[in-house]
């Protein structure tokens, strides 16, 4: 019956039920969890995705929302028998706003199409993800993500400037004037912006642009200790005013990249650590970026990139990290923050912390060091298996730290977000979920 329902409002052909046709959107890109579903619906305007929430809350069928399902927490995963509601035929761009520096696109635009779009207009969209052509804008408003440039521009939440949602009871919210200034009561869709998808269904956007660097500098730094390192991106912060990215990452994990990929040593010898650094400007910045690393302590050595294929080898090496861990298996995947200041101690301990829970387990380590935010990723541990994520959230926590720097709460961390929030925030968000999605019918797995 629902089916054809859907059918009616959004078209046949855009309603699946062959389990082949579904089987892709049933499972997280992990492949860690795993659900199912009788149907996807694929809308193609805020107002079938209106007529579709409106549908389901008033016949209490639970929803479970789906951009480019390239989420690692489980969240977009309809665990439970959900409907599917993809957002991907929502892909409208519309024209740059060069006065204010804006643009509104559809929530299932991926941020390599933005990107490519915007461009030609002389502009860049400022969050920059390693899975960019599969990565929409809906789903990293949902996480508020963060990715490879929050040190220059900040998140998600930073770029947005309005949102059209539909919440869930089918009534629309629409907010895309782009106004700098507007102090008219709630910035719902703010608020909208990491809430996973529990709150309303984002179906465009209104995101903030910016100029991209006329030339931009890499350079890989090596480092005998993961302590060495982490203190010079501390220092990189300071003294380099153009800086847009500080990645870490460690030895194993790049003797892992080169042997899943054919590559290379960067270096001749082995280090402990890497970092990972560009720098953007109007003229070339490799020179005064040279200048910068050679005033850095602890330096072992430098590949600095004096072209576009040189930067773009850097940066594979930092970037293939998922697809090399991918090909060992299914991993646990713990996106977490510390304090800078705890930063090294975090990177220090979490390999023993996880062999204490997990003889047999391995860890992989890199991250965003500017900001604190470290992926953990263990393999060799069974999917259902739940004691090294514990171990490891709990030593976050410990360290005053972040369960979720990027990737959300999802599924996977649902039972750990009393180690991040207290019980009045988690009070606060269900009444606030309760508010916004009376029926509860929105992502009802994720959260909280």
């Amino acid at each position: 019956m629902a089916a054809r329902a859907f059918e009616e409002m959004v078209g046949r052909e855009h309603v699946l039920t062959d389990p082949d046709l579904v089987a892709s959107y049933v499972v997280d890109w992990t492949g860690r969890y795993r659900g199912h579903s009788p149907v996807v619906v694929r809308p193609g305007s805020v107002d079938e995705v209106a007529a579709l929430v409106g549908f389901c809350a008033a016949h209490e069928v639970a929803l479970t929302l789906q951009g480019g399902n390239t989420g690692l927490v489980g969240g977009s995963v309809p665990l439970r028998g959900e409907v599917v509601l993809s957002l991907r035929r929502l892909d409208a761009i519309g024209a740059v706003d060069d006065g204010s520096g804006q643009v509104t696109v559809g929530s299932g635009v991926t941020i390599g199409q933005l990107q490519s779009e915007v461009g030609r207009s002389g502009w860049a969209y400022g969050v920059d993800l390693a899975s960019r052509d599969s990565a929409s804008i809906g789903g990293t408003i949902a996480t508020n993500a963060g990715g490879l440039r929050v040190l220059c521009y900040g998140d998600t939440r930073a770029q947005v400037r309005g949102v059209e949602a539909v919440l869930g009871d089918g009534s629309v919210i629409a907010h895309l004037g782009g106004l700098l200034k507007d102090n008219t009561g709630y910035d719902l869709g703010r608020l909208l912006c990491g809430s996973e998808g529990t709150l309303g269904v984002v179906t465009s956007a209104r995101l903030a642009l910016v100029h991209p660097a006329a030339v931009r500098a890499v350079a890989l730094l090596a480092f005998d200790t993961v302590g060495s390192a982490v203190r010079a991106s501390a220092a990189l912060r300071w003294v380099h005013a153009g800086l847009e990215a500080v990645e870490l990452f460690l030895q194993p994990g790049l003797e892992l990249v080169c042997s899943a990929f054919g590559l290379s040593a960067p270096f001749k010898t082995v280090f402990g650590a890497y970092l990972l650094v560009e720098a953007g400007d109007c003229d070339d910045p490799t020179d005064r970026l040279g200048e910068v690393v050679a005033s850095l302590e602890g330096v072992g050595d430098v590949a600095l990139a004096r072209n576009a294929p040189q930067r773009a080898a850097l940066w594979r090496y930092r970037e293939a990290h998922t697809d090399a861990i991918a090909r060992l298996g299914i991993a646990h995947k713990l996106d977490v923050a510390v304090p800078l200041g705890r930063l090294c101690e975090l990177v220090e301990r979490v390999p023993g912390v996880v062999t204490a829970a997990a003889p047999g387990a391995r860890t992989w380590l890199f991250g965003h060091a500017a900001d604190g935010n470290v992926h953990v990723n263990i393999t060799g541990v069974a999917p259902e298996d739940e004691s090294v994520d514990s171990a490891v959230l709990d030593l976050v926590a410990s360290l005053d730290g972040s369960i979720s720097a990027e990737h959300g709460i999802g599924v996977a961390k649902r039972r750990f977000l009393e180690l991040s929030r207290s019980p009045s925030e988690i009070a606060a968000m269900r009444a606030v979920k309760a508010a916004l999605d009376p029926a509860g019918i929105l992502n009802p797995n994720v959260l909280l």
